[in-house]
């Protein structure tokens, strides 16, 4: 079985990826929560991964890093999870929004960190993070319209590209930037209904920000 650290559900985006893309489909998977900027956290990451970073995938003795990485390895281990598109167009498609969500919109993510027990509505939002929200929905809108009459997600069935979208929705409900209908909101709405999103976000809103030492481990089936 896999083992996936990650950090506080509330706070981490990168994790949330990685955690769904397993959650989703069903992949089993045991879940090792690191509490953020603790001194375990660092004991725990140093002899797997360089970077230092969570989400981490362990395969065995084999560590995966980096949430995009982890997300790859897991769909070419699992075939039958389907977590990018069949048609090879769409799979390019998928694959390159995952990665444009990966390494851009730095903006957003700085002025609107992820976090999910917050209700803050009304906060001031700089032009460059306004300019990449409207990117975001416009992404949204444009591939539902395009690819995605199989389902609710951006190319009907959930993908890896809904995995790294699904931050974004979060902090769109937390900042109040939500559209109240349409199109961006259906989509965020299907993200939001998904059993894994929902269990995450509860857990997001009941966890405390140190994990206790004789309980980081959860194990999904």
């Amino acid at each position: 079985m896999y083992t996936l650290l990650i950090g506080n559900k509330n706070y981490s985006s990168w994790s949330l990826r990685a955690w769904l893309a397993l959650s989703v489909p069903g992949i089993p998977f045991k879940e090792e929560k690191l509490g953020l900027s603790t001194p375990a956290f660092a004991e725990r990451l140093a002899p797997l991964t360089p970077a230092g970073t969570v989400p981490v995938l362990l395969d065995g003795d084999f560590a995966v890093w980096d949430s995009l990485a982890i997300c790859e390895y897991v769909a070419e281990r699992h075939p039958q999870a389907a977590l990018w598109p069949a048609d090879p167009k769409a799979r390019a498609r998928a694959r390159s929004l995952a990665a444009q969500m990966h390494s851009g919109f730095s903006h957003l993510r700085s002025a609107l960190g992820m976090n999910i027990e917050a209700h803050l509505p009304g906060i001031d939002i700089p032009p460059e993070a306004a300019r990449d929200i409207s990117r975001v929905q416009a992404i949204w809108q444009d591939t539902r319209a395009e690819y995605g009459s199989g389902g609710p997600f951006l190319f009907g069935a959930f993908t890896i590209a809904d995995a790294f979208f699904a931050p974004v929705v979060s902090r769109f409900i937390t900042y109040g930037v939500a559209a109240a209908a349409g199109p961006v909101r259906a989509y965020m709405d299907a993200v939001l209904d998904l059993p894994a999103m929902q269990d995450w976000m509860r857990e997001a809103r009941e966890e405390k920000t140190f994990v206790p030492e004789d309980e980081p481990y959860r194990t999904h089936r």
